[in-house]
């Protein structure tokens, strides 16, 4: 029976790699870190019922949380940042290949762009992709071949995504 300690344990181990997989669907770090405590908060309200790898759960729990934020959310304006100075070189660098990465991500659909995320950053393979998202393991692969077809446009940003940068 699972206990708070180790949710705990849970929580100091897997929450760095759940924010980025957060910022990755909403692509903002203050949604993202809402977005993880939110679906942190549901995960401990099942966390006696959860299974022995409460990963799938997790994940579930926030591309789930992600959509439902993302139908009700008003999109009439998108703040921007303007950075003080200009970064070095290989900062720059970079910069750019993070940059190329979200916007090819921003481009895809929901849909896709939470298989390219669950697979490549939190490196799940495609059946606990399957599970995570409630469809087929042929939906899956069928949707990571879309996304990656039109990401191909920008060979730089597929590799940056699928080497993780």
């Amino acid at each position: 029976m699972r206990d708070r300690a180790d949710f705990e344990h849970y929580v100091e181990q897997r929450s760095a790699r759940l924010l980025r997989a957060a910022y990755l669907l909403c692509r903002d770090w203050d949604t993202a870190e809402d977005l993880l405590q939110t679906a942190l908060a549901k995960a401990w309200l099942a966390w006696r019922r959860v299974g022995d790898d409460p990963d799938p759960y997790v994940y579930r729990i926030l591309v789930n949380t992600h959509a439902t934020w993302w139908r009700r959310r008003w999109r009439g304006e998108t703040p921007s940042e303007v950075l003080p100075e200009a970064p070095d070189g290989d900062a720059m660098d970079a910069l750019a290949t993070r940059e190329a990465v979200r916007q090819v991500l921003a481009g895809l659909p929901g849909r896709q762009r939470a298989v390219i995320v669950l697979r490549y950053f939190a490196d799940l393979p495609d059946q606990r992709i399957a599970e995570i998202l409630g469809c087929s393991v042929a939906t899956v692969r069928s949707q990571a071949s879309r996304a990656l077809s039109k990401l191909r446009v920008d060979p730089a940003a597929v590799a940056a995504i699928t080497t993780g940068s």
